[in-house]
């Protein structure tokens, strides 16, 4: 003859048994598969909290711990779309009435009052779901269109020219912005390879004033006989892009830029220095800034400090590399405030490969800053490296004839 259990006991036992059959995580996962979300641990949370509250109030003496039980679908709000909120409130209801006939509170006052809570957080969860997934979408949307415009405008360059491999990184200031003041591009022309690397500064939409000379650059870049003719026409392009945007700090909006043009079968490169960060080449183990010679105005302030454009030329030959970088990189700070040794952390790097180089550079630079960055981070690499065709025999590199000893000679 078998023992029937009566009273509290029995009461908690069939909640429980009851509770097992509403809470499953295999259930919550088929539901999500349904719905087509990823599955992920923290969303376990909202059922979670049903579990350790119903535990809690069954196993201690103070039962109205199931009131508690609201802060599941206030939490799936957060995590869940509207018929998962839903169902997790539905859970929570289910377990506060299990709960609240276990404690024999069931259609007094105060557990009418706890269910019909639960209830009404469910129903105010299940809209602020809605409310998030369609600021969820419109994120989403948006940023599909910063991509696209990012692949226009920051597209990426490509790894050989001519003479000359090239690699970069680029990350903006903001966690999820895909475009900044910050801007970059490299061409093969006429003239050789030639590259330009920038920065917005001052008021303004910094993404708007990069994209007029990011177009301005590619216009012009294979027309014009120089460097300083190439930098008339971006300050040209500035000051139209002002005129077309009139605003009342346009001429507080400024561009940083450095030109380069590396032409092919001279081992230099020429530099134009437009209020830039100093270029730093990397000529075997020896790492050195390229200072300009004389100050050249940045662009859209040439009415202000006239337009004489200096060039410098140096040397650059097989094997050199140069290190073209935004003041988001030389100015990164730690929590002391001091500036990142980019020299000094360089020359650790300088036997590196570009790619290899850049790496290093952009892991350090995130080890190194203190708090939030304000600043967008840019920095290209030109590697010098030999022609096309070219068959080298330790002793001899010649691309045109090939004079190896005959064999057994």
């Amino acid at each position: 003859m078998g023992v029937q259990v009566k009273g509290p006991i029995a009461s908690r036992s069939t909640t429980i048994r009851s509770l097992r059959r509403v809470i499953a995580p295999k259930r919550l996962c088929r539901r999500m598969q349904e719905e087509g979300q990823p599955f992920e641990p923290v969303l376990l949370t909202p059922l979670l909290v049903i579990v350790l509250v119903t535990v809690v109030a069954l196993f201690t003496a103070h039962p109205q711990f199931y009131r508690l039980l609201g802060a599941a679908p206030a939490l799936a709000a957060a995590m869940f779309s509207v018929a998962g909120t839903l169902g997790i409130g539905l859970l929570a209801l289910a377990a506060g009435v299990s709960l609240s006939a276990a404690d024999h509170d069931l259609g007094r006052t105060a557990g009418n009052f706890t269910l019909l809570a639960i209830t009404v957080i469910t129903l105010a969860a299940a809209y602020a779901s809605r409310v998030r997934q369609h600021r969820e979408h419109t994120f989403a949307e948006v940023r599909a269109v910063a991509e696209t415009v990012q692949r226009v405008l920051l597209r990426p360059l490509p790894r050989h020219l001519g003479q000359v491999d090239v690699e970069m990184f680029y990350q903006a200031a903001a966690a999820q912005a895909r475009i900044g003041g910050d801007f970059y591009e490299a061409m093969q022309t006429p003239h050789g390879v030639r590259l330009i690397i920038g920065d917005v500064r001052g008021k303004g939409l910094p993404a708007v004033e990069a994209s007029s000379m990011l177009s301005a650059f590619r216009v012009h870049v294979h027309g014009a006989p120089d460097l300083p003719s190439l930098a008339g026409q971006l300050e040209t392009g500035m000051n139209h892009h002002c005129e077309e945007v009139p605003d009342d700090d346009a001429l507080e909006r400024f561009v940083t830029v450095v030109l380069v043009e590396i032409p092919d079968g001279e081992p230099i490169a020429r530099l134009l220095n437009c209020g830039h960060p100093a270029p730093l080449l990397l000529h075997g183990s020896e790492v050195r800034e390229v200072e300009p010679s004389a100050p050249s105005p940045p662009i859209n302030m040439a009415a202000l400090l006239g337009d004489h454009y200096q060039v410098d030329t140096i040397p650059f030959t097989t094997g050199d590399r140069l290190l073209l970088y935004t003041d988001g990189v030389s100015e990164t700070r730690d929590g002391s405030g001091t500036f990142y040794p980019l020299t000094h952390r360089v020359r650790r790097w300088a036997s590196a490969a570009p790619r290899e180089l850049l790496d290093h550079l952009h892991q350090g630079l995130l080890a190194y800053a203190a708090g939030t960055r304000d600043d967008d981070l840019a920095a290209l690499v030109a590697h010098r490296v030999e022609p096309a065709g070219t068959v080298t025999y330790g002793w001899l590199a010649d691309p045109q004839i090939d004079q190896r000893p005959p064999l057994g000679g």
